[in-house]
């Protein structure tokens, strides 16, 4: 009997101590995949900075004796049509699609963040009227306001980056308005306007302080979709002809070959797909970092 007790025991506790090490294995899967996402995002920007130091050939260098060579030992990914190396070319391209991308967030971060501010701030019939505007911008998807943009300023990379960055600023402004109605009417900005500070002080050193966190991680998660609505752009034919393409140009240019050299669309692909995934992981973290909720919790 004390067998069998003594054997119920040691299963209990064996059961317990493997239900508390579950949230332990799931929290270090979790940060396996954070530190994996950031090591990908710091290559593709080693790529991005340092092209000649990673691609083992220049993306205009042909080898006519290795035209559509599946990947090998001498070229890693391939080669295309033109005999150029695809790796070399993924490394190359990253340079305008990462631009594209880091561009537009910042432009549509701070023209949406001015708006959003302004609006929230001083309210009345200024307010209306910029959300009136932002509401018109949101009724339209923000592909099609991106490709519309695109295609009647024509291709070229600082129109790819502007009609990229307006179609985000309807989001932007949205949280940045949010943020500043939830917080002009805190404690600590009435305590602050009751000793007589000015508006535009209360502004600058109350509010708009406490209210960027959740702006800088939509720009960090935006920056996966800027890519994307870039690339899409450049994959439509609308982005800048170079002899360098970007991620996008390569797709567009690796699609009719996908039934006999699948390399050349499948490698630009892949490029893309992980560095959004990366930066939408990073995002995810920093979103748990900056909420208060999770922090006092």
């Amino acid at each position: 009997m004390k067998e069998v007790i003594s054997a119920k025991t040691v299963w209990k506790e064996k059961r317990l101590r493997t239900s508390l090490s579950r949230p332990a294995r799931k929290a270090a899967a979790s940060e396996l995949f954070v530190y994996g996402a950031g090591l990908v995002i710091l290559f593709i920007l080693a790529c991005a900075l340092f092209p000649k130091g990673i691609a083992p050939y220049a993306p205009t260098q042909m080898f006519a004796d290795s035209i559509l060579q599946p990947p090998s030992r001498t070229h890693l990914l391939g080669t295309d049509y033109f005999g150029r190396d695809v790796f070399s070319l993924v490394v190359y391209g990253s340079r305008d699609s990462l631009f594209i991308g880091v561009a537009s967030v910042l432009v549509g971060g701070l023209l949406g963040g001015t708006i959003g501010a302004v609006s929230g701030y001083i309210g009345g019939v200024l307010d209306m009227i910029l959300m009136r505007f932002i509401e018109v911008l949101m009724t339209i998807p923000g592909i099609l306001l991106a490709l519309a943009i695109a295609a009647a300023l024509g291709p070229h990379l600082f129109n790819i980056v502007f009609a990229v960055a307006v179609s985000a600023v309807p989001g932007y402004a949205r949280v940045m308005r949010g943020q500043i109605l939830s917080m002009k009417h805190r404690p600590f900005v009435t305590a602050s306007r009751s000793i007589g500070a000015s508006p535009l002080r209360m502004f600058w050193w109350h509010v708009l302080p406490n209210a960027w966190s959740p702006l800088l991680v939509m720009a960090t998660i935006g920056l996966g979709s800027a890519i994307l609505v870039g690339s899409g752009l450049s994959f439509l034919g609308l982005g800048v002809l170079k002899e360098i393409p970007d991620w996008g140009a390569l797709l567009s240019q690796g699609r009719g070959y996908l039934t006999v050299a699948w390399w050349i669309a499948t490698f630009p692909g892949l490029a893309i797909t992980l560095f959004v995934l990366s930066v939408n992981l990073i995002g995810d973290r920093l979103r748990d970092a900056l909420d208060p909720k999770k922090s006092r919790a």
